[in-house]
């Protein structure tokens, strides 16, 4: 989960244990139980919104730390192809940049196909989606691929290839699901027909691994509601 000029805690924490089921189709409520490896963040259980969420965290000290990717890597997951769909919340948290262009605010969503530092990532970048200038609205979603392609590099070789507009309110509950299929991945939010993004060349070609929830220190971030399918 490393990436190319990015800092990075040497802080892993394991949190619980319960297996995700591994059938062909499997289905996951995010619970209190599930097996997931921490990375620079902490669990916290609450209500937010009128529903149980799990809260990524910074670790104690690390509050005010900056240009940081916090992961909760589902340990039991195995995913190739099919679906991931989960509920997220992400808004800026208080004491970061209010300025269009500094901090990475909101960021939040889901990497897959982890296998070492390797993994394939989409995610919402929820506090541009409302901004007057439609450069940044236009970079309402995100897509990245650990370690050689972040979303730097991709959007200087491919300009607006690997991002798009979406309508987000930030800190409210937005449902993505992203459909995984050899090297192809669409994500359709909120339940529209249509995908927000369409990646056709993932770079790291036909591959496999482990989902994680994933988001920025400098952001709030909230999850529930878990669903995954394979195929």
């Amino acid at each position: 989960m490393s990436r190319t000029g990015i800092r990075t805690l040497a802080l892993v924490t394991t949190f619980a244990a319960s297996a995700v089921a591994q059938n062909s189709a499997a289905r996951s409520a995010l619970t209190r139980t599930t097996a997931m490896t921490l990375r620079n963040a902490r669990p916290v259980w609450m209500t937010y919104r009128g529903r149980e969420a799990l809260r990524l965290a910074p670790l104690a000290g690390h509050e005010n730390d900056t240009d940081i990717e916090m992961v909760a890597v589902l340990t039991d997951t195995d995913f190739e192809n099919g679906s991931i769909e989960v509920d997220v919340a992400g808004a800026r948290r208080a004491g970061y940049a209010t300025d269009n262009a500094s901090a990475f605010k909101g960021f939040i969503g889901l990497s897959f196909r982890i296998h070492g530092d390797s993994a394939e990532r989409i995610y919402l970048r929820t506090e541009n989606a409302r901004l007057d200038d439609q450069v940044f609205r236009n970079r309402s979603t995100q897509y990245e691929s650990d370690p050689d392609f972040p979303w730097q590099r991709l959007r200087q070789e491919n300009p607006g290839m690997y991002e798009s507009y979406v309508d987000l309110e930030a800190g409210a509950w937005t449902r993505i699901r992203i459909d995984v299929s050899g090297t192809t991945a669409r994500l359709y939010v909120n339940g529209a027909t249509q995908p927000s993004l369409v990646v056709n060349d993932l770079r790291l070609g036909k591959s496999r691994g482990k989902i994680a929830l994933w988001t920025r220190i400098s952001s709030d971030a909230y999850f529930s509601n878990l669903r995954i399918v394979r195929k």
